[in-house]
């Protein structure tokens, strides 16, 4: 109970703080079962959107450390975190998962999806409970697709290289509900499962980057060390910028 309420008093303090400079922070807020959840917020001040940043499988919120300061750079807030199933990225420990590993609970994508949620969650009281655009990367693609179709809080998702990959989903029939703006794109060799994963979700909702050099799996696509990351830029923040 102690750590959990020095959690809240983290999150209140840095609200405040949030709200007078630009900034990176690192801070800790529980998922839906009280699992602490470690982040990294960048925050920017009158920011055009609210970005919530979800990583690969065996990664952590380490996968976003440029990109979030790139997207800082652009205007915007996000909020890079850890989730349950994850490992390590840019030499960046995942602590959700060390901590759920201390705790004993199950790691697989599906139990990362409360790790979603509360992210969202948090991040929407953060931006004085407007609603925020949620990114996803791999597995946690999926998951942002999923939660997306659902959830009021969200307005946009982007999607880096989503599959059939949730135990028990099948994806492509829980998100042709999906009414809000929908980014997709993957590597070349990904192309046709995306384009699969997306073809019953409205044609209008949907922004699909297909590109033409080899690519990379997941939000890595946005690293400057991937061939093409000019393109895949490109195309993001082209989406991002028609958001409303």
């Amino acid at each position: 109970m102690k750590k959990l309420l020095l959690y809240i008093f983290i999150g209140i303090s840095f609200i405040g703080f949030s709200q007078k400079t630009n900034s990176i922070k690192t801070l800790c807020f529980p998922s839906k079962d009280g699992l602490p959840i470690t982040a990294d917020i960048y925050n920017t001040l009158n920011a055009k959107d609210f970005i919530v940043l979800c990583h690969q499988a065996g990664f952590s919120r380490g996968e976003y450390i440029n990109t979030a300061k790139r997207l800082q750079a652009m205007g915007f807030s996000a909020l890079a975190i850890d989730q349950r199933s994850g490992n390590k990225a840019n030499n960046i420990l995942n602590e959700t998962h060390a901590e759920a590993e201390h705790r004993g609970l199950s790691t697989t994508y599906m139990d990362a999806k409360q790790d979603v949620e509360a992210a969202i969650d948090y991040a929407y009281k953060l931006n004085n409970n407007k609603s925020i655009v949620l990114v996803g990367s791999s597995y946690s693609a999926s998951l942002a697709l999923l939660v997306a179709s659902t959830n009021n809080k969200v307005k946009a998702v982007a999607a880096f290289s989503p599959g059939e990959y949730l135990k028990g989903v099948v994806l492509a029939e829980s998100i042709k509900a999906l009414q809000k703006p929908c980014f997709v794109t993957s590597s070349k060799s990904e192309i046709k499962q995306t384009t699969d994963l997306v073809k019953l979700v409205g044609k209008k909702f949907v922004t699909q980057y297909k590109p033409n050099v080899k690519g990379i799996h997941g939000s890595r696509a946005l690293w400057n060390s991937t061939a093409g990351t000019t393109e895949y830029w490109k195309a993001f923040s082209g989406f991002l910028s028609q958001i409303k």
